[in-house]
């Protein structure tokens, strides 16, 4: 099944009455995820820097993650026009390139502000309403980076590895009180940040063949399946699910192909 296809399909209303903050809702992966929880039946709000992008029919809260309190005031306007919140999907991040000598102190500062701890914010401030949730979970947007060493991604790398901790710290803190937390880890996905990256190549083609090629499926990963698999963890439909890393990469991590013969 193609991921045109995939994407096309009707799902099911498996999160009809389900209230749900979206972080980075209003472009990429964070906009699919939007759209395929509306498409699911949930109430959806995004907070993001901006409410351009943001899908239709989706409430939307200003707010960058790295201040706290317009993060706190974010998520109360969301649960105050929702009545409440079921779902944290913490899916705000940012991109790094470089060996580990090639960023200064100032940018590990900046992308572990956002990576990692805009996740502590939002869930930090969510928490009173997940509490009061029948069927709460937080869905945190990890990457194959977590566990897989990349080339040239040394801050990202960590950063994403410590979103994977974190999400296994948080899942034990709440499994008693009802609260899942889990992640996803996309291998690399089609979205706004790699398409810049391609943009910037010496040779944009070449650079996009040798990231499909290096991904068993032979291509970019769909921001809709990554949608797919978000939802899947959020739903109620998944109860007995948390704590689990659920890789959305065409086998990339876990997958080690023969190179076609040659005819």
């Amino acid at each position: 099944m193609t991921s045109e296809t995939t994407a096309g399909a009707a799902p099911a209303a498996e999160l009809a009455g389900v209230r749900a903050v979206v972080t980075g809702g209003a472009s990429g992966i964070g906009a699919a995820i939007v759209r395929a929880m509306l498409a699911r039946g949930a109430q959806v709000t995004s907070i993001d820097r901006v409410t351009d992008g943001v899908p239709a029919g989706a409430g939307a809260q200003v707010a960058d993650v790295t201040d706290d309190a317009a993060v706190r005031a974010a998520v109360e306007a969301a649960a105050e026009a929702m009545g409440g919140i079921d779902v944290v999907a913490n899916n705000a991040g940012i991109g790094a390139q470089g060996t580990v000598a090639d960023n200064d102190d100032a940018e590990w500062l900046r992308v572990l502000d956002v990576n990692v701890l805009g996740i502590v914010r939002v869930t930090r401030a969510a928490l009173p309403y997940l509490r009061e949730s029948p069927h709460a979970a937080v869905v945190n947007t990890c990457s194959i980076a977590a566990w897989t060493g990349l080339p040239n991604r040394a801050l990202y790398s960590a950063s994403k590895g410590a979103v994977q901790a974190l999400t296994l710290a948080m899942a034990t803190d709440h499994v008693r009180e009802g609260i899942r937390v889990n992640c996803v880890n996309p291998g690399t996905a089609d979205t706004p940040w790699v398409t810049r990256l391609l943009d910037a190549a010496d040779d944009p083609a070449a650079e996009r063949a040798a990231l499909e090629a290096r991904q068993p499926s032979g291509r970019l990963v769909g921001a809709d399946e990554v949608a797919h698999a978000v939802c899947y963890l959020a739903s109620p439909l998944a109860a007995a699910t948390t704590g689990a890393m659920l890789a959305v990469d065409g086998g990339s991590h876990a997958l080690r192909t023969r190179a076609p013969e040659q005819g």
